[in-house]
């Protein structure tokens, strides 16, 4: 087992240089070019005054240069923190400040945020800009630049003697906060480590696998694809690009003229192919694994795929980011009866699933308790937040080690007669959608700072064409003149887009309970019940005040 996650990429060079790496639509780079790149990228960030444990943040979509940013910024024994190059510059800007951003490495997209005002901010004033790609056009750039494009790929190639051990944090990852700002989750090397051995030993991956590069960089199914692949020594194929997430016909061509033999990724992407029988007759000849993680998989969807790809491995993995990537695997032994319900089932190894009641013991087989996680995978907590660290990962009650944390999931399930456990729901208002972990409440926040409303409640419901929610906002406006275009243009500016709301109601003033609180069962029957009810992706342009 590596010590650190870029020991796979120089183990690869070394064994397979002339092997390709990494695949995207600009062309691919082998393992010896990667490591070539990644070297001179470290020694670069060494030379502005990197150190160890510093934070740097990555601006660049899924390319090849952002992979070699990624291993650049281990090698250089920071920390790496991805950014969302769509998501707005004000939350941006926040995850920029709360992780303290030794620099930022940028690419092409990133310049067209730079002449934001955001980065006039006093805070930010002393964050500089590396670049990973050239920028073809001037650009007005309010931040200093602290190397070029150039720069970034020249100087010396030789591998460097690295300060960390597998116990370092490797990167943080910003997720959705109650608390109305995301935080930030710190992985370790080694908690990455554990479950990528796993994962190349049970699922079979081989230098002649060719795996599907689907999520984005800031979110953690990502590094399955990258470090799954680089430990097998096989190629990862980037998946870019608008058109292919929006198009499920031009995925399936994707995957076949690709010959992927993997594909990993949110089950709303395998829902939406299967509802516009976008795989049809010619199949996926090569696909040999088909594996989902995020939310609830559609069982008429599973038997969609299972039928049109006969020969696939089809498994369902489970894991908030709080416990590095997945905690549990269930591969479908056949194909299920339309209403045979999908566990999330064992334990990867390393790892253990606890079902608890309130008071931290065992729930019976069949009873609802709550989830709680043990073992490698559980991070070292929230980055500079000592009160929700402490909350959310708790000592051990049923182990003798005080150093013994298990994670406190918040979600609800039950231990089946057959051994295997099944996800029943949310505990909080926090959701998943399109396998986005979205806090509700930090959608509420931020409407309570708009001078537009009097009162916003966010609640989400069922879609009974997929199993996701849909999030839908109620409100009471100041003026009768407030549309939900106005307040989600409001919204646009601090959330991704994944957490805007899809429906929308008005109201005089938002119900209540016998307590004097926003009735939310109330508020998410009229949701489900409204005549005024929009497909996905619209929202109201009008509505009647109840």
């Amino acid at each position: 087992m590596p010590e650190l996650l870029q020991n796979w990429i120089t183990l690869q060079a070394e064994t397979r240089p002339d092997a390709v790496a990494v695949v995207d639509d600009s062309g691919s780079i082998t393992y010896s070019q990667l490591e070539i790149r990644s070297n001179q990228l470290a020694r670069l960030l060494k030379a502005q005054g990197c150190r160890r444990g510093d934070r740097i943040c990555i601006l660049i979509p899924k390319c090849i240069p952002a992979i070699i940013g990624i291993l650049g910024v281990y090698k250089a024994d920071c920390l790496y923190v991805p950014l969302d190059p769509s998501g707005p510059t004000e939350r941006l800007a926040h995850v920029i400040r709360t992780c303290g951003c030794r620099l930022i490495l940028g690419g092409s997209r990133a310049s067209e945020m730079l002449d934001s005002k955001i980065w006039e901010d006093a805070s930010l004033a002393e964050t500089s800009m590396g670049w990973l790609e050239p920028i073809k056009a001037p650009v007005r750039i309010r931040m200093k630049t602290a190397f070029t494009f150039d720069e970034s790929c020249s100087g010396p190639t030789g591998s460097l003697d690295y300060e960390n051990s597998g116990d370092d944090p490797a990167h943080i990852l910003f997720t959705s906060g109650s608390t109305g700002k995301p935080k930030g989750v710190v992985i370790s090397h080694r908690n990455v480590i554990r479950f990528i051995e796993w994962a190349v030993s049970y699922f079979g991956i081989v230098a002649s696998d060719r795996n599907s590069g689907h999520p984005p960089l800031p979110f953690d199914l990502s590094f399955l694809d990258i470090f799954g692949t680089f430990a097998a020594g096989a190629e990862l194929h980037l998946v870019r690009g608008a058109d292919l997430n929006v198009s499920p016909k031009k995925l399936a061509d994707f995957i076949r003229s690709q010959r992927l033999t993997q594909w990993f990724s949110v089950p709303s992407v395998l829902h939406h192919m299967a509802k516009f029988d976008a795989i049809g007759s010619k199949g996926f000849p090569d696909l040999r694994r088909v594996i989902w993680c995020g939310e609830v998989l559609p069982v008429p969807s599973l038997i969609h795929w299972m039928k049109r790809v006969p020969l696939a491995q089809f498994t369902n993995l489970y894991g908030p980011t709080e416990t590095t990537i997945a905690s549990s695997y269930y591969t479908v032994p056949h194909c299920p009866d339309s209403t045979e319900p999908i566990p999330i089932g064992t334990a990867c190894d390393g790892e253990e699933l606890l079902v608890l009641d309130d008071k931290l013991q065992y729930v019976r087989q069949d009873e609802i308790g709550e989830l709680y996680i043990r073992g490698a995978g559980v991070s070292l907590g929230y980055w500079n937040d000592p009160e929700n660290t402490a909350n959310a990962f708790i000592p051990n009650p049923h182990g003798t080690d005080p150093n013994d944390r298990i994670y406190k999931t918040g979600d609800l399930a039950r231990l089946g007669g057959d051994g295997l456990i099944y996800f029943l729901g949310r505990l909080d208002s926090q959701i998943k959608s399109r396998g986005y972990r979205i806090e509700l409440a930090e959608i509420e926040s931020v409407l309570s700072t708009s001078d537009l409303l009097q009162e916003s409640a966010v609640v989400a419901i069922a879609n009974g064409d997929i199993d996701t929610m849909i999030i839908c906002c109620a409100y009471a406006p100041r003026s009768s003149a407030c549309a939900p275009a106005h307040l989600r243009k409001f919204l646009e500016r601090f959330l991704p887009n994944y957490m805007l709301p899809i429906r929308w109601r008005q109201y005089k003033s938002l119900p209540k309970n016998t307590s004097g609180k926003i009735d939310r069962r109330a508020l998410k029957d009229d949701f489900v019940h409204s005549e005024h009810a929009d497909p996905i992706g619209a929202y109201f342009a009008k509505h009647a005040v109840l």
